[in-house]
């Protein structure tokens, strides 16, 4: 894994301060096999860095990390709006593909979850998880993850089906006023990671996330949970679920089990629930 130190689709703008190829040279330094292999792009502004690998999902043949340092389209789930300016967050997206089908991929979100709590650790900053997709600091936002897909099926009897997969990740640096009052509710910022260079909590981010893919697609979910359960945000508290805002659940939150499916206690017995478009809300 790469270390980090204490020094400090639409249209596409290329011209950048940040280097694609500073951070190519600090994987290429680092011990992590994982991340070697992934073709590292950064661009100043496009829509969406999600929608432009989607695009190109057909071609690509290797792991593709694209940084975008703004987006003007970005998104989260349920077709959400990310707010972002040029300075205000890490915004990227990274194409990776499983030998998994696409089934087997419940779980990815939370497995990702923890691969950006864990890198973050390493500058000090504690963090908890929102299930499913949700990285939390003080209670508020700060990370947001959104994974699309697209499915290779087999062309013979003895090739095997693969998934692509598209994971976008946000990461706030800093909210200025005018930013927090567009998103309209609290978020949470590392603004003390401004210190460090952009290209460092780059390196430091794909190399955490790319021992992660690759742990989750040889073992699944399993090897993530307990991990993920010590950092449970809501762990005791009492939540409940919604569909289209109708209530569906309500209970006490337990945690995720082994597949990654949303554990809590009800009135009638304990539920799992599984990853949707259902939304984990707290009680008022």
């Amino acid at each position: 894994m790469y270390a980090a130190d204490s020094s400090s689709s639409n249209a596409v703008t290329t011209a950048t301060s940040i280097s694609a190829g500073r951070i190519a040279a600090l994987i290429a330094a680092s011990s992590n096999d994982h991340a070697k292999p992934v073709a590292i792009e950064v661009v100043a502004q496009t829509g969406s860095t999600n929608a432009d690998l989607l695009a190109r999902i057909a071609s690509l043949t290797t792991p593709t990390l694209l940084v975008a340092e703004s987006q003007t389209a970005g998104r989260g789930r349920a077709g959400r709006a990310w707010h972002t300016t040029a300075t205000s967050a890490l915004t990227f997206s990274l194409a990776w593909k499983f030998r998994r089908p696409l089934h087997a991929l419940i779980g990815l979100p939370l497995a990702i979850g923890v691969a950006l709590a864990e890198a973050l650790q390493v500058f000090g900053v504690k963090v908890e998880l929102k299930w499913p997709n949700d990285v939390l600091r003080d209670g508020a936002k700060l990370a947001g993850i959104l994974i699309e897909t697209a499915q290779n099926k087999a062309t013979d009897s003895k090739a095997t089906a693969s998934t692509w997969t598209v994971i976008g990740i946000g990461v706030n640096l800093a909210m200025p006023q005018d930013l927090q009052n567009r998103i309209g509710r609290a978020v949470a910022d590392v603004s003390e990671l401004l210190g460090h260079d952009r290209e460092r909590l780059l390196a430091l981010l794909l190399s955490a996330l790319s021992d992660a893919l690759a742990e989750f697609d040889a073992q699944g979910f399993s090897v993530f949970a307990a991990r993920w359960n010590r950092l449970h945000a809501y762990a005791g508290r009492a939540v409940r679920i919604l569909d289209n805002d109708r209530v569906v659940h309500e209970g006490t939150a337990v945690g995720v089990d082994d597949k990654g499916c949303f554990l809590m206690d009800t009135a009638g017995g304990r539920v799992a629930v599984v990853a949707g478009d259902v939304s984990l809300r707290l009680q008022e």
